[in-house]
């Protein structure tokens, strides 16, 4: 049989009281009260948000939520709009004794520049040099993501938006 507790400290009142408003006020004279009682807590959180797909299945390629980027020899924007986003393909440089040779990710509002990710290819030899990405983005209001690739290099890859600026997840 279970046996009840009163608890009665001011600490803890005015924690219930901030974490959770909407029962703040009790008025004086009321008690907490604790039980030895087992009582089994269902999280249904995902079911009420109305999303009850698993987030590894919600990062899931879709037909509709991919979209593709090449860029060779030149500097282009990837993604600009906002939110978090998976950005993921193959980098190839041709590597040889003309030059040095690159592939770099980057992200900029207009005004500041910052590499978030470089492929380099040394002088050396003419071999090709292929090199996989998988990163993550976010992308705030005035942000994009671009690739700059050196001549004879390629980056080829797929975008997916996985939640908005909010960090709601967006399905696929």
């Amino acid at each position: 049989m279970a046996q009840e507790f009163t608890i009665n400290s001011s600490a803890i009142e005015s924690k219930i009281n901030q974490l959770l408003p909407s029962q703040g006020g009790f008025g004086a004279g009321v008690d907490f009260s604790a039980s030895t009682m087992v009582i089994p807590i269902v999280d249904l959180t995902e079911t009420a948000e109305g999303s009850d797909v698993r987030v590894d299945l919600q990062t899931s390629l879709s037909l509709a939520s991919t979209t593709t980027y090449s860029v060779v020899g030149t500097t282009s924007t990837i993604i600009n709009t906002t939110g978090y986003f998976r950005v993921f393909g193959s980098n190839t440089l041709r590597v040889s004794s003309a030059g040095n040779t690159s592939i770099s990710y980057d992200i900029t509002d207009g005004t500041t520049t910052k590499i978030i990710k470089q492929f380099l290819g040394f002088n050396n030899a003419t071999r090709l040099v292929n090199f996989s990405n998988d990163f993550l983005v976010f992308l705030q209001a005035g942000e994009s993501l671009r690739a700059t690739s050196s001549a004879d290099c390629t980056a080829l890859g797929v975008t997916r938006q996985i939640a908005d600026l909010s960090g709601n997840l967006i399905n696929p």
